[in-house]
């Protein structure tokens, strides 16, 4: 009986700690992507995304702003901002969606748990809806999140010169990486 009523209250606790964080955030979630071409593959990252996460809803948003992508050659760098997302004209890009499985998270717990991910990705001034699984690992009171999907370019209205169609892929997979934190 003792040991019974131990469970409850610990089982307790931990609905009641999950419930005291209000919300998850970081300011350093990783976006990397990836460009494989015949003649160069083109990589990009970016640890400065903006993230929160809401437990009780599943709401996710993120913020990133695109001049903080970084890339082995300054070259690459430069015609990324200039010739392609005109990060001049679209300083940011932005995802607000949902944890569809929400209630299958038990935020409260430790654990690594399946999500799947829905929302509209705003990019080079473009809205497109996106839907993908990953994975959120739940540790005291952290929250790790990772995710891959796939874009193209030209659903975004990015344009790719004809001078390098072959240097570039319009299929680009994107990474997302994100450690928060809770905050009341």
């Amino acid at each position: 009986m003792i040991n019974k009523i131990s469970s409850l209250l610990f089982m307790l606790f931990l609905v009641l700690q999950a419930e005291s964080q209000e919300k998850f955030y970081t300011k350093t979630g990783k976006i990397i992507f990836f460009s494989e071409a015949a003649l160069e593959d083109i990589k990009g990252s970016n640890r400065t995304a903006a993230v929160v996460l809401d437990p009780k809803t599943g709401a996710l948003d993120f913020s990133v702003l695109i001049k903080g992508f970084e890339f082995e050659k300054a070259v690459m760098q430069e015609h990324f901002n200039t010739n392609y997302v005109e990060s001049d004209k679209f300083p940011k890009a932005t995802f607000e969606g949902n944890i569809v499985n929400n209630l299958a998270v038990l935020y409260g717990r430790d654990g690594s748990y399946s999500g799947i991910v829905r929302g509209k990705l705003t990019l080079h001034g473009v809205t497109r809806d996106v839907e993908t699984t990953g994975t959120i690992k739940i540790t005291g009171s952290i929250i790790e999140t990772s995710a891959r999907f796939h874009l193209l370019l030209t659903e975004f209205g990015i344009k790719i010169p004809s001078a390098v169609k072959n240097k570039i892929s319009n299929k680009i997979l994107v990474r997302v990486e994100c450690r928060m934190e809770g905050v009341e």
